[in-house]
């Protein structure tokens, strides 16, 4: 008889900075939010208003492109940061 050794690994998490164009008043945060949210993988998002930052956690099979483009449904322009 064998043994089989199943070793499940934990699912890998990708953080990922965008810098958004646009911001005017505090209701941007919750525009962003939602419409990012709405995509499949996104595990958590932190939308910074003062700093028009946007921190995003997700599955990494989720594309940055993907990301962007959610910003952008939102009424937005964004870009990865460099920091």
């Amino acid at each position: 008889m064998s043994t089989q050794n199943i070793t499940e690994q934990a699912p890998t998490i990708q953080h990922t900075i965008l810098r958004a164009e646009g911001f005017s008043c505090p209701s941007c945060v919750s525009k962003i939010d939602k419409q990012l949210r709405r995509l499949d993988g996104v595990k958590d998002v932190q939308v910074h208003f003062a700093s028009s930052r946007i921190e995003i956690d997700h599955d990494p099979r989720l594309s940055t492109d993907a990301l962007v483009a959610a910003v952008a449904k939102a009424g937005y322009r964004a870009a990865p940061a460099a920091f």
